[in-house]
């Protein structure tokens, strides 16, 4: 349904939408999720124009840069340097700081079209085409920058898709790490990431773009809608449900919403429970 005042993308109608969340809950709840198939549905509930051609499109395209790569170019450090030479220098993806004002740059389909993303996105071209070439990849969610990793452990190569595939130093790492926390990097923060956790940092960053921008409560609230068909999530995704609900002028259902919240919650913490039931009880005065 297209909005007057608000640029596109528009969202699916609601039987797209349902059609996709389905499909977005039995992936995620899947043994074996795929990434590329997760971020496609988020793309297709954000973008009503993302019909099935498309999402298959955007898959043949990811097939089609794996098949430009070549067979088994060596360690991690080759494999990094490929992509690198394949994605950042010949097809020229990579990321600017006007790609965080864009909703678009958190969507895979537009991602492959304009070859500029938030890093996030970028390191899942990154990965998508280097797993289907038979690299050694997966994604590195370091505070406030998401990177591609290759090899193992003790071999590990770090490239930073967002400046278009990067090989980064120890040192480059670290900088990335103080810049966003003021914290020194510690090998934790070095683990592969699974699917799952990648998606759910893609969607947080969907929810931060929409709530600086009120009038965008629509995307806020499908992005917390979908957080909530993961398998394990947080509770007070319900709570933010719920006052984005009332938000929008659906009084009843977002009662109803922090009410559920408040009975989940109030074992653990009967104060916010509290608070959660006022709120409710405040969303049907506004009824009258």
């Amino acid at each position: 349904m297209r909005h007057p005042r608000l640029p596109p993308p528009y969202p699916p109608p609601p039987e797209r939408s349902a059609e996709v969340r389905r499909r977005f809950g039995e992936e995620a709840r899947s043994e074996r999720p795929d990434l590329s198939a997760l971020c496609l549905l988020i793309g297709a509930e954000a973008d009503g124009s993302l019909d099935e051609d498309g999402i298959d499109a955007a898959q043949l395209e990811l097939d089609r840069l794996a098949g430009l790569l070549p067979y088994r170019p060596g360690g991690p450090r080759a494999w990094a340097e490929a992509l690198c030479r394949l994605l950042g220098e010949r097809y020229e993806f990579h990321g600017t700081p006007a790609d965080y004002q864009r909703l678009e740059s958190s969507l895979l389909h537009e991602v492959l079209r304009r070859r500029r993303g938030l890093p996030i996105l970028l390191s899942v071209v990154w990965l998508e085409v280097a797993r289907r070439a038979g690299a050694p990849v997966y994604g590195v969610a370091l505070p406030g920058h998401f990177v591609v990793g290759f090899g193992a452990a003790e071999e590990q190569v770090l490239a930073d898709p967002f400046d278009g595939g990067r090989v980064l130093t120890g040192a480059d790492a670290e900088l990335l790490v103080v810049g966003a926390t003021g914290a020194p990097l510690q090998p934790s923060m070095l683990v592969p990431a699974t699917p799952l956790e990648v998606v759910q940092r893609i969607l947080n960053n969907i929810r931060a773009w929409a709530t600086a921008r009120p009038e965008r409560s629509d995307v806020a609230l499908w992005a917390v809608e979908l957080s909530l068909l993961h398998p394990s999530h947080p509770a007070r995704l319900r709570y933010e449900r719920g006052q984005l609900l009332v938000q929008r002028g659906e009084f009843t259902e977002g009662a109803a919403e922090l009410d559920a919240y408040a009975h989940l919650v109030e074992v653990v913490d009967e104060s916010t429970a509290r608070k959660a039931r006022e709120q409710a009880h405040t969303a049907r005065a506004m009824l009258n």
